[in-house]
């Protein structure tokens, strides 16, 4: 039976306990988790569709507190951007004070995109270099719809090679008639 949550996909990261520190390079790894739905769509089917604009909204949004808040830009250096205030009227913040010149805002923006587009370059070749996993991880997924951390590591493993996936009805040879 299909889910009915509405999205097509998603990846669900369980937290192996509390964190309140995250490394640079732990954050880029979480961009690359981000990114990996939109990687592989680019690898196996060359296209690009919207089944990825919430990872990539967030990967985004992460990105931009690792320049503006966490002081993580090699070119900007540990400064903070803004004036960060947390309180939010009817979805909008209209506390942010932006406390920097257009040219700065510009180098932000430069930053932003440096960070995310070198994640995605590596996230896609890791992917590439990991062909049959993503494969194999595919054909588990379209076999039970979902699967758990312990099945991801055996068929990283390659202790568990899923069996063929069943035709999707709307894929089936006969649909298509």
């Amino acid at each position: 039976v299909p889910h009915t949550s509405g999205a097509l996909g998603y990846t669900m990261q369980m937290p192996e306990e509390e964190k309140f520190l995250s490394s640079k390079e732990e954050l880029i790894v979480e961009l690359q988790t981000m990114l990996g739905g939109r990687a592989a769509e680019q690898i196996v089917f060359g296209i690009a569709t919207t089944g990825a604009s919430n990872d990539i909204e967030r990967a985004t949004e992460l990105a931009r507190k690792m320049v503006t808040q966490y002081g993580m830009s090699d070119k900007l250096g540990p400064i903070a951007f803004g004036d960060q205030s947390n309180e939010v009227f009817l979805g909008k913040d209209f506390n942010h004070v932006r406390n920097y010149s257009e040219s700065v805002a510009s180098q932000i923006d430069e930053e932003i995109e440096r960070i995310v587009k070198d994640a995605y370059s590596r996230t896609k070749e890791i992917l590439s270099e990991h062909i049959d996993k993503l494969h194999a991880v595919a054909q588990a997924l379209l076999k039970e719809e979902k699967i758990d951390g312990k099945e991801f590591e055996a068929i990283m493993k390659g202790e568990q090679q899923p069996a063929e996936a069943e035709p999707h009805p709307e894929t089936a040879p006969e649909a298509a008639e």
